[in-house]
């Protein structure tokens, strides 16, 4: 891939839109958005913090009865890298105020014919962040 086609300012900016919807269906616990967002076939992968759900069966499944996040859920660090017009991986920490721990979520986006998807997606939570120079 060309270095041109890297991080394009109109890719970042549509990506960015996507992962503030797919957000903000997060917080509302909007199972039927949150679904939606992910790619619709056996292939699409979510490890959770506790689940491992593979295919979107297993994730339609898992997020219908997930209990909401936090009210007080917010994001930092978030980094978006996009490689062409239809590619991109999104990575954030998040917090809240109710653990110290932080906790950190990757996916990995695809443009389809039906729009941006998620094809994979990781959560974790750690009790802090260790950081190795």
């Amino acid at each position: 891939m060309k270095a041109d086609q890297i991080d394009r300012p109109d890719v970042i900016a549509e990506i960015g839109r996507v992962f503030e919807a797919y957000e903000a269906a997060l917080k509302r616990n909007d199972a039927a958005a949150l679904n939606a967002f992910f790619w619709d076939d056996p292939r699409a992968l979510r490890y959770g913090i506790a689940e491992h759900n593979l295919g979107i069966e297993e994730i339609r499944r898992w997020r219908n009865a997930a209990p909401a996040v936090s009210a007080t859920r917010r994001l930092h660090g978030t980094q978006i890298v996009t490689f062409g017009a239809d590619a991109a991986s999104v990575s954030t920490e998040f917090a809240t105020d109710d653990t110290p721990a932080l906790g950190r979520q990757m996916q990995i986006w695809v443009r389809f014919d039906t729009g941006w998807r998620i094809v994979a997606a990781h959560v974790s939570v750690i009790d802090e962040l260790n950081i190795t120079p």
